[in-house]
Parts: structure tokens; sequence; C-alpha cells
């Protein structure tokens, strides 16, 4: 037998001299291509060709165990019909078998097919090209580090691969970990606990919100009444187990205006951690302005120069003015120019206009008293640096107020924060739902599933907030968020820990976790504003 690799012509008489298909004939070929003895020798071309045999490659006169080998393991598959598969198989036995004596050199005019049988992506030693991949869920960073072979110790852990070394996986590790913030407003207590997924985005793992009306009288007494505390502290339990329960790497938990503004805050405070071991800090207005901006920083269109981002709230509503310019830092918060903080939120100004029976005058009161405090907020008004006709300004609403508009406007059988969240209205749209509310009574506004008659006496005093604002920056279109402190919390502390900096050799486009993406900067948020 001749070795087909020897570009000799085959002595006539022989075994390749046989009549055979030409289907049959390339697979033949192809099987002792890749089935080569790694100690044949390289071919010496001469005139003749009964000159042309390896020097590596046994004489047929002579049996090999080799040989004995392949005849067995061809008479054992019983196919004479297709000897190309037998040829193969032997082939494939050797060259497990064989010990490597001489390395085979390649022709020239064989390289080009040489490396066409290489796109398996298989080494001609039977090596993978190309190196495993890392195991999910954890970012694999460059390091120099990761040249160096590593140990047995290494590969502990990790489901068969070699796990990166000690000082890149301190780096890692905590990509996979929970993140939670806790929001404890005047009207809701509410609870994200996220994990890091791509950059500027994360998943939420759990969820919980409560209306729990911590500032109820406050308006009239300046202190938290008894009941509006046993309400927050049963909602805080409920938080402190679901924290309990999960391995949060870092957490924050802030009060806001209710604790902020009542004489006996602190105390209520030492009373939560006492009965449910959570340490709440009340934050101040700037800080929970910045917080608001980096929670819906995703939702700021590309084409924006100037944004206005509101917070209603339920004891307050925060004001941010954003300039972004050319140069757009990572950081939202980075561009505020100009911010304030009311003293009115929902709760409040219902209490004091009255909430279930609201006229026109007495809407129209409750929009004269905002209008009234925004005069003393001192910023240059936006129109004289915009284009005529350009969408380069918009503004941004994150409240139960805003999400309930759309809500209306969508008329949605239930409250969906997935159709809710990243949604445009215009200015024609805002106005058309605030005078469909007011033209309806406490009962028919409790009776809509978007409302519902824990919102029914706040809705309207939320919408003479939202008509100040229009007024004082006319916009044509404003974006709805269903989002806010919470979301900004988990952003800040994410970015803080440089877990996306981290992410960033992975694609894109790779998805995370399974969970489906919204419209702004985290996946599946579980509760309603």
């Amino acid at each position: 037998m001749m070795d087909p690799d020897s570009g000799a012509k085959p002595p006539e008489g022989g075994a390749s001299a046989a009549p055979r298909g030409e289907g049959r004939s390339s697979r033949r070929r192809k099987a002792k291509r890749n089935g080569k003895r790694r100690d044949a020798a390289p071919a010496t071309h001469s005139g003749s060709a009964g000159s042309a045999t390896p020097a590596g490659r046994p004489d047929a006169q002579e049996p090999t165990p080799v040989a004995r080998k392949r005849k067995r393991r061809r008479a054992k598959s019983g196919d004479a019909a297709r000897p190309a598969a037998g040829l193969a198989a032997s082939a494939l036995a050797d060259q497990v078998h064989a010990r490597p004596q001489a390395e085979p050199q390649s022709h020239p005019g064989k390289s080009r097919n040489r490396r066409k049988k290489n796109r398996g992506g298989r080494g001609l030693q039977g090596r993978p090209l190309t190196p495993a991949k890392a195991a999910p869920g954890v970012a694999k960073l460059p390091s120099p580090a990761a040249a160096r072979p590593a140990s047995p110790k290494d590969a502990k852990g990790s489901g068969g691969e070699i796990s990166a070394p000690d000082a890149r996986v301190e780096k890692t590790a905590y990509v996979n970990d929970l993140y939670a913030a806790l929001d404890l407003g005047t009207n809701n207590c509410r609870l994200l606990i996220a994990q890091p997924t791509r950059p500027g985005q994360f998943r939420v793992v759990d969820a919980f919100s409560r209306i729990v009306r911590l500032g109820e009288g406050l308006s009239a007494s300046r202190r938290l009444s008894p009941e509006a505390m046993d309400r927050a502290v049963e909602a805080l339990r409920i938080c402190a187990a679901k924290l309990a329960n999960k391995p949060v790497r870092r957490m924050r938990l802030i009060a806001t205006e209710a604790c902020r503004s009542a004489e006996n805050g602190e105390a209520f405070l030492a009373r939560v951690t006492a009965e449910t071991g959570l340490k709440l800090e009340i934050i101040d207005r700037e800080t929970e302005a910045r917080l608001a901006v980096s929670g819906c920083s995703s939702l700021v269109g590309r084409e924006a120069r100037s944004v206005v981002l509101f917070d209603i709230g339920g004891g307050s509503s925060e004001i941010a003015v954003i300039s972004i310019g050319d140069n757009r830092s990572s950081r939202l918060a980075n561009h505020i120019t100009h911010w304030t903080s009311l003293p009115v939120g929902v709760v409040t100004l219902s209490e004091r206009h009255g909430g279930r029976d609201v006229t026109p005058d007495v809407f129209a009161a409750m929009v004269a008293e905002v209008e009234g405090m925004l005069a003393g907020f001192d910023c240059p008004p936006l129109t004289f640096s915009r284009r005529q006709g350009a969408e380069d300004f918009h503004l941004i609403g994150t409240s139960g107020t805003v999400t309930t508009l759309a809500g209306v406007h969508l008329d949605l059988p239930r409250y969906d924060r997935r159709k809710v969240d990243g949604l445009w209205l215009s200015d024609a749209e805002v106005s058309a739902m605030q005078a469909k509310l007011l033209s309806w009574d406490f009962a028919g506004r409790a009776a809509n599933p978007c409302i519902g008659p824990d919102r029914a006496d706040l809705v309207l005093a939320g919408c003479a907030i939202l008509e100040a604002i229009r007024r004082r920056w006319p916009s044509p279109r404003m974006r709805v968020a269903d989002r806010g402190l919470r979301e900004g919390l988990l952003t800040d502390m994410m970015a803080d820990d440089g877990v996306w900096r981290r992410m960033r050799p992975r694609r894109p486009g790779s998805s995370q976790g399974g969970a489906s993406q919204g419209a702004g900067g985290h996946e599946e948020a579980g509760a309603r504003r």
C-alpha cells in the first residue's frame, strides 16, 4: 500500500487500482489524510513510481501488529461494501496508539487543503484552538495572571474548569451578589433586591411595596401618629425578613420627608431598629433629588440636551433641572444645574384642600399654591436656549401620580409596569387625562383599576402639582418613569463597587438571567411606585 500524500502515481495492480465510485474515493482520501500516521516520514519524490514509498511506513510484505489490528478491525466491521470506513477507523486507531517519532513535513501544495480540514476548531495535534469559555455569570477579565499555568489547587469548585487566580476572583466574586435598597416615604414603604447584569442595568430578584401613610396627620400635628408608625413597622418587618433570607452584599435603607420633618422622627427610627433590626438613615432633600435623577438616568433620550425631572412624593416634591450638553457623563446626576424640594406632596396637599370631593375651584386653588412655591425657585427659563421645533427638551415624571395618568391613558384592565415605564405622553394627552380624572367623583376614581381606593383621594392633588410644573416648564412631551429612589440607590451602590466596569468584557447583547428588559435601566421591577 502506498502513501496518498506522496504525490506519486499508484502502482498498477495494487489495492488502489481496484474500481470504485467517485464519492467513495473522495471519502477514502479524506479518511487517509486525516488519519495519517504520525511516524510517517516525508516522502521523497523520484522519477519512477516504484521508488515513492514513504520512509516511515512498514513494507506491505512484512505485516506489523498495527497492520494485523487493521485487518481485525476491518473484518469485525463486516462492511465489505465500504472499505473506506474501515481504513478511517484504523487510521484513527494508529494515531491514538502509535508514539510519534518524526514530525511530517507539509507539502507546499497541500497547505490550502490542510487549512480547510481545520475548520472544526481542532489543531493538528488534536488540541483546541480556542480557550474554554468562562463559567456563566462570572465576568471574564483580561489579566496578566490569567496567562500563568494554573495549579491543580485552582481547579476545585468550578465544574471542571480551572478557576482564576485569587486576585482575579476577588475582583469578580461579587458580580452575582445581591444589592438592596429600601425607601420609607411619607406614603409608601418600598424595597428592591437586585443583581447587576449588563452595564448600567440590573435584574430585580425581589420587591415589596405597601402604602403605609406614615405622614398621615403630620402637616397638622408635626408628629407621626401611633397608628401610622404601627403600619410602617409592620411593613418593615416584612422587609427585614426578605433581607434576612437573601445573601445581600450591600444595602442602603433610607427615610425621607415624613421622618425628616416629624418631631418624633428619630425616636420612631430607634423603635424600628429595636423591633426589626433595620437601621434607616434620614437623607436630606438634595440627596433625595440626586437619587431620583440617578434612578431615571436611562430614560433620558440621547437627543435631549436639557431635562426637568420631578418626583412628586407624599410629603415633598423634588425637582431637578438637568443640562446635558455635548459631553454626557455616565452619571446623569453630575449634570444637575438647579434643584429644589417643595415642602408639599400628595398627602399634605390633599389634607389641606380635601382629596375626596375635588371641584374645579378646589383644583385651581391647589395649583395656585404650588405655583407660589415654584415662584421662589431661582432657575433661569430653558426656553431661551432651545431651538424652535427641536426635541432636545422634555419632562420626566417619577411618581404614583404620573404612572396613574399613564395607566388611565392606556385604559389598562390592571396596572402593568412593563407598559407604563418609559411611556411618552404628549402635552395634549396629559391635559386630557387630568380633565378626565377631575370629572370623576371619588367612587369613580376608586373603581378604576389603575387608581384604586388607596389612591383615589390623592391622585388629584398630584395632578395639581404636575399642572404647576407644566406651567413653569412647558414641554411638548413627558416621559413616564415607574422608578425612583430605590433604583437610584442600587445604581449608585453598583457603580461605586465597579461591578459594571469588571463586566465590560462581556458582549453587550448577551442575555443575563433571562429576565425581560424594560425601557429603562433595570429588568422586571416587581413593585409599583
